[in-house]
């Protein structure tokens, strides 16, 4: 099959008319541009697809669960309907390889059955009953339900580095849906083409089951001013953000100024420390440097977990594993990043964060614009505490070796560390005191705490978290991943006192 592309917006069912040119998608590899033009949502259609939300989020539709897990479970089959034509515009796009695509969209389809099952299983509700104590004196007390009701619309921002997993039908639309609230998604520009057949499936899914026509809407538009009347219009109660810190914290303080502000669920910047002990360092410093290379330069650098920052105590391990892992740098070939704008960045900050390091290895040349080329600094504890600049994230195939003298250096560094995504701990039995101490802070710096490991690759499941202390995400009380992304667009709400007929129209929970 084809993916028939029309360059339109999808306002609560129907195909916009557009505006003003939004622009083209950009083939990521070689920067030919591809059809369609792309035309921005015009104010009024972006009024109407917000109002549609709220209209939606009123209907009995979204509060039967049956119902929001027959729509998840239809969006998946029709994705995977798609097929390869699919996985092939994603791919001219972003230049992810085409194993990477698919697995990207198994994961998609994976999380929207996931939260299917979820919300039938229904524990999330959190359902609580404190029974009346008629009898009680001096105040006899009231029967009180306390329980989850879901939030109301919600802007749902795409990501430039998961044109599947974190975009049109990503964890942020997935678990909307999954708590009751219709969803408007603001497409990325570099994958427009990608953004639209998604769209197009979920629109149809809608349709089929039944559903309000403003339950999803998908809106195009260039630059940020679409993404701002977005996040201003009152019918929006929430937004889900994949992206920089620059956009994130943009958006956190636009709903801040709204006559009433809403929660923004931004996930941010991240340097993903990583921390080899002296023991771990002298049993397998050259496995470990294998790992990390693997797990810093994959999909290019451009994971929100790859891990940035490796923090070493000075000796002839640390000497052995620069060496092996500034060969597997050297030896590491140039590749396309997501669009222009990524590649520029990347080398933007990565000249800017990295003076005054010491240059390690250097991958092969980029052999066209589009291309980057992986870099290994090193830098020493003192010098990494005294400029902040080596803590800022640089979103490519880039990594940062932190030389410390003494334990105690180390555990000064991640004293000094801002919040993030992940902390990586490698330690062998004859580093337990050592590790110890380093947890007990690295547990509150970041999200995730992994053991032996490489942060890359994030469980879709009940356990985990995939957020952390700000930057690394607007809220550390939240996830992006797993079953506790669903709460984030939800609320506790207390019904008090309420019986028969009464009781059923305030328990207005989800069936």
């Amino acid at each position: 099959m084809t993916l028939a592309l029309t360059g339109r917006s999808w306002i609560a069912g129907l195909r916009s008319a557009g505006s003003a040119p939004a622009g083209r998608a950009i083939e990521a590899a070689t920067g030919r541009p591809l059809e369609p033009l792309y035309l921005e949502a015009t104010d009024g259609e972006l009024d109407r697809a917000c109002r549609a939300a709220a209209e939606a989020f009123e209907s009995t539709e979204l509060t039967e669960i049956s119902r929001r897990a027959a729509l998840l479970r239809a969006v998946a089959d029709r994705i995977e309907a798609l097929g390869e034509p699919l996985l092939e515009r994603a791919h001219l796009e972003t230049a992810l390889p085409m194993d990477r695509m698919r697995t990207e969209r198994g994961r998609t389809c994976g999380q929207l059955r996931f939260f299917a099952s979820l919300i039938e299983e229904g524990s999330w509700i959190g359902e609580r009953l404190d029974p009346a104590q008629p009898q009680r004196t001096p105040l006899a007390k009231p029967e009180i339900r306390c329980f989850r009701v879901p939030i109301g619309p919600v802007a749902v921002f795409c990501a430039s580095n998961f044109p599947l997993a974190f975009s049109v039908a990503g964890v942020d639309t997935a678990a909307a849906l999954a708590a009751g609230c219709p969803a408007v998604v603001h497409a990325h520009f570099a994958h427009p083409g990608t953004a639209e057949a998604i769209g197009t499936v979920i629109t149809e899914a809608v349709a089929a089951l039944g559903f309000p026509e403003g339950t999803f809407s998908l809106l195009y538009g260039a630059g940020h001013g679409v993404g701002r009347r977005l996040v201003e219009h009152p019918a929006i109660r929430a937004v889900g953000f994949t992206g920089s810190r620059a956009g994130g914290r943009a958006l956190m303080d636009l709903a801040a100024r709204r006559p009433e502000p809403i929660p923004v669920y931004a996930e941010m910047s991240s340097v993903n420390p990583l921390f080899i002990l002296p023991g771990a360092l002298a049993g397998r410093g050259a496995a470990i440097a294998r790992g990390l290379h693997s797990s810093a330069t994959l999909g290019v650098g451009q994971f929100c977990t790859k891990p940035g920052l490796i923090f070493l105590e000075r000796g002839a391990a640390a000497a052995s594993f620069e060496r092996e892992l500034a060969a597997l740098y050297s030896a590491t070939a140039a590749q396309p990043m997501l669009h222009a704008g990524i590649r520029a960045g990347y080398e933007e900050k990565r000249r800017r964060v990295r003076a005054g390091a010491r240059l390690v290895a250097q991958g092969a040349e980029p052999a066209s614009p589009q291309q980057a080329q992986a870099f290994l600094h090193a830098v020493e504890a003192e010098r990494f505490l005294a400029d902040p600049r080596h803590q800022e994230e640089v979103f490519g195939p880039s990594a940062l070796l932190v030389i410390c003298d003494h334990h105690s250096q180390m555990l000064q560094c991640a004293r000094s560390l801002e919040g993030q995504l992940t902390a990586t701990l490698h330690a062998e039995p004859s580093d337990r005191d050592s590790a110890h101490a380093l947890a007990r802070i690295l547990v509150h710096r970041a999200g995730r705490l992994v053991w032996n490991g490489y942060p890359t690759g994030v469980e879709i499941s009940p356990a985990m978290v995939h957020g952390g202390p700000y930057p690394a995400t607007s809220d550390s009380r939240s996830s992006s991943v797993g079953s506790l992304a669903l709460e984030r667009y939800s609320r506790w709400v207390s019904v008090q006192g309420a019986e028969g007929d009464a009781l059923a129209l305030a328990l207005r929970k989800p069936q």
